[in-house]
């Protein structure tokens, strides 16, 4: 999983401007803890997370980017079975920020569950809000800066910040443009499959116009055409139902009457006679009503023909166009109200095809401005956005670095203006500027990526490097330290590195083991305490910790702890 400087471009759109200092945090909440299970040879770690600079550390192979790993996980990072670790059948990973929380579960079958607060939400959400709070620079993001595609999306993002959304505003009218010249480049080029479209289409609508369906008639009409079928056996079944109610020798009706006279005299005398013989008289009441209908019910001893055949002629319209257009009356009526919308945009089109050109040079002179119009603000932004990164750049062990925005002009319309902005760098004095990717060596690369971070990427209150360090040493450690350092004073910056002039600069060092515990290989992370501290720098500068060796670190540390004195003098001073 590699993410690339687009995570710091989409963080870009977020700042009011490219001063570090001026950069407000999206949210003040800090990673606070990370819980991992069986994630690569990490069986369980429950990991509490300081403000300031935190350094992990550790032997090669010992799985100190598996911490990395897990964040980007919650970032929505592409995953697959292997992280799991071995003899398990699934990973959990699970990230606090106070009272908040994010987590993400995978599976051997392949299924993948996020959760925030504790509540299942989709993969993009979580990768939404987790984004919000932290950024990752990979081991390997410094490469996405050879890409032309994003040294163009890295300028055009200040350009937005800084003039009003100039790109943003020539890419929607550079679609407006395209979206109209390829609407009529297709009526040119489709014309007989558009009178095709046109012809069935208005058979559609006219006849499911005169059908006139309505919503959920199909159902009474169907009852309406099985009780007309079936009217004869309705009017015999009344009839003697009748016959036993109130017209035969012996009725219910009449014996229920005499039931009720029966209780004349206990009525007198008792309530529940009285009260028994009240609710007999109710039900001979509705008994004789129901005796009234039956009466009509027997008297229709034929149907309408002419209803009959009205209801089997509606129905037989219906089911035919369902046959056409859908499965339900519901599905029939969603298809007329399409196919009305797309004979509406095809009659357009063949009225206003004239019209259509005419709009299309409209809408490709009012790209071109505002392609012109991005084109002096990339002139206005690109020297000022170089110089701010070239002074981090410099202060990152480069003195006579140079780096500046080549607009390459053009007169052709694209989906990105009329230029072809590329980033020019040269480390050394007498070099001419060159394309980044000829220019830059890998460690020259990170710390441009490093300045690049440092100038636009911290709008998220964590910040973590995986190994960005790589290729550095010496001098430009020490200067890459102290920057990660200042960094540190405003934002949580979580470094995994393997360089002993880093890991002394943190305020907090961690180191990640390799262990055989009941036979099985184990990521152990367990913060140092100061003498532990001194001997892992001394193994770090020179892979053991002999007496010079210790003397070393402790010099290095002492030399990082002064460094980080007169840095906090000298902002309180400002």
């Amino acid at each position: 999983m590699l993410f690339t400087i687009s995570y710091c471009i989409t963080l870009c759109a977020k700042l009011p401007g490219v001063n570090l200092a001026s950069q407000p945090s999206i949210s003040s909440t800090r990673l606070t803890r990370l819980e991992i299970r069986h994630l690569a040879t990490i069986d369980r770690l429950e990991l509490d997370l300081p403000a300031g600079f935190v350094a992990f550390t550790g032997e090669t192979g010992a799985g100190k980017s598996i911490i990395v790993d897990a964040l980007g996980l919650l970032l929505g990072g592409r995953s697959n079975n292997d992280l799991i670790r071995s003899g398990e059948h699934e990973l959990l990973v699970t990230a606090f920020w106070d009272e908040d929380s994010a987590s993400r579960r995978l599976t051997d079958a392949g299924r993948s569950t996020a959760r925030l607060d504790g509540e299942v939400v989709s993969l993009r959400e979580l990768g939404e809000r987790v984004t919000e709070r932290l950024t990752i620079h990979w081991q390997h993001s410094a490469h996405s800066l050879l890409s032309a595609a994003n040294q163009r999306q890295l300028l055009d993002a200040q350009v937005d910040i800084q003039v009003g959304g100039v790109a943003a505003q020539y890419t929607a009218s550079y679609r407006q443009y395209t979206a109209a010249r390829e609407r009529l480049e297709q009526l040119r080029a489709a014309e007989q499959q558009r009178v095709r479209a046109l012809d069935l289409l208005r058979f559609q609508v006219k006849e499911l116009a005169e059908a006139d369906l309505q919503e959920g008639e199909e159902e009474p009409l169907q009852q309406d055409l099985k009780r007309l079928s079936n009217v004869e056996a309705i009017a015999q079944g009344a009839a003697h139902a009748l016959q036993l109610l109130s017209e035969g020798e012996m009725t219910a009706l009449g014996l229920m009457g005499e039931a009720i006279r029966a209780l004349n005299i206990p009525a007198r005398y008792d309530d529940t006679a009285e009260q028994l013989q009240s609710e007999l008289q109710n039900a001979l009441d509705s008994v004789q009503a129901v005796a009234n209908e039956l009466a009509q019910l027997a008297e229709d001893r034929a149907p309408d023909p002419e209803e009959l055949g009205r209801l089997e002629e509606r129905l037989t319209l219906i089911n035919r166009l369902q046959s056409k257009y859908g499965a339900t009356v519901a599905d029939v009526l969603a298809f007329q109200v399409q196919a009305g919308e797309e004979l509406a945009a095809l009659e357009g089109d063949e009225q206003d095809a004239d019209t259509l050109q005419q709009e299309v040079r409209v809408l490709e002179q009012s790209a071109r401005t505002a392609a012109l119009a991005l084109r002096t603000a990339r002139q206005k932004v690109a020297p000022i956005l170089a110089e701010q990164l070239l002074d981090v750049i410099r202060e990152l062990g480069m003195p006579h670095a140079r780096l500046s925005f080549e607009l390459r002009p053009g007169d052709k319309l694209g989906p990105h203006g009329l230029d072809d902005p590329r980033l020019l760098f040269s480390a050394n004095p007498g070099e001419d500027l060159s394309d980044l990717a000829l220019a830059a060596s890998g460690g020259e690369l990170s710390r441009v990526m490093l300045a690049i971070s440092t100038v636009l990427g911290a709008a998220t209150p964590s910040v973590v490097f995986d190994e960005v360090d790589a290729g550095i040493g010496g001098a430009a450690a020490l200067a890459v330290a102290a920057q990660l350092a200042a960094l540190a004073r405003g934002k949580q910056v979580l470094v995994v590195t393997h360089l002993a002039q880093i890991a002394a600069r943190a305020d907090w060092h961690y180191k990640v083991e390799k262990l055989i515990e009941g036979g099985r290989t184990v990521s152990r992370v367990r913060l140092l305490a100061p003498e532990e501290r001194l001997q892992e720098i001394a193994r770090m500068l020179s892979g053991n910790t002999s007496e010079a060796a210790l003397s070393h670190a402790q010099e290095l540390l002492s030399a990082a702890a002064a460094g980080s004195k007169r840095k906090k003098k000298s902002a309180g001073g400002k």
